[in-house]
């Protein structure tokens, strides 16, 4: 074997021996475990709801999607919004649109208690006359509770807030609420 042959050799192996504990240094690399990677995203739930009601001459079509981040197993809080078509036939077409504010609290896995803030612009047409149009601002305050079972709660709210001039037609309504 000569002495450049050697040389040669001797490089060539040095490069191998190189590439291969070079692959298993980056083979250590920490990468992100699903543990380490974004938890916000994790305490949030999707729900929302969707109404439809017909009658009469009536029509009532409602879609209020939400969002809520759980602070732990006690205590969310969340944002929502709402648009809401409602007509009577030959009396008016009513279109409400706006957000929300939501707290629940849950002292016991099966109860919940809420505070939702609500704030909706109103657009009222009554046909026959653009001047009996109105557009105004309608804000709720419910307060509630319900059974929770799994993601979803059935209840009732009531609204603080409710005078003869509110758009609901009673402070006491019963929901249900289902997040994902």
């Amino acid at each position: 074997m000569t002495k450049n042959s050697f040389l040669e050799d001797s490089k060539s192996l040095l490069v191998i021996i190189i590439l291969f504990f070079s692959s298993c240094l980056l083979a250590q690399q920490n990468t992100p475990t699903p543990k380490t990677q974004n938890q916000f995203w994790r305490n949030v739930q999707f729900g929302g709801g969707i109404g439809l009601g017909f009658g009469s001459g009536y029509t009532d079509i409602a879609l209020a999607p939400s969002a809520i981040y759980n602070f732990n197993e006690y205590a969310a809080l969340g944002v929502g919004l709402q648009y809401k078509y409602l007509k009577q036939r030959d009396y008016y077409a009513s279109h409400l649109y706006g957000g929300s504010v939501i707290g629940l609290f849950n002292p016991i896995h099966e109860i919940q208690l809420s505070a939702e803030l609500e704030q909706l612009r109103v657009n009222v047409n009554l046909d026959g006359s653009n001047s009996n149009s109105q557009d105004y601002w309608n804000t709720g305050l419910f307060l509630g509770a319900g059974y929770r079972s799994g993601n979803a709660t059935i209840g009732a709210r009531y609204n603080v807030l409710n005078d003869k001039n509110n758009i609901y037609g009673s402070a006491f309504m019963p929901f249900i609420r289902v997040y994902f």
